[in-house]
């Protein structure tokens, strides 16, 4: 469990050796660990269906993130993973 400030348990936490940390459905998470560049990796599923309306994942306000697309994988469904690593140019 993280007590205390997320940013800063996470980069201690990314400083250990061991397995990659993942994070699955907190757009809250995300965006926290984004504004401070703690992301190495964004793995987005894209599925093919409207929903019309929802919460989204990077929230109002957040800084603009320039990405490079590293792999994409195509599943019979349709659904679509887009993996990108920080094109690191600052923005």
């Amino acid at each position: 469990m993280i007590k205390g400030d997320v940013a800063e348990e996470i980069a201690t936490l990314k400083q250990q050796p061991g397995q990659d940390i993942l994070i699955g459905g907190s757009g809250d998470l995300v965006n926290t660990l984004m504004g401070h560049d703690l992301i190495d990796e964004y793995r987005l599923m894209v599925s093919p269906v409207v929903v019309g309306s929802g919460k989204r994942l990077f929230g109002e306000g957040s800084a603009t993130k320039t990405l490079k697309l590293m792999e994409t994988k195509t599943f019979g469904s349709g659904v679509v993973v887009l993996s990108y690593e920080p094109a690191g140019d600052g923005r």
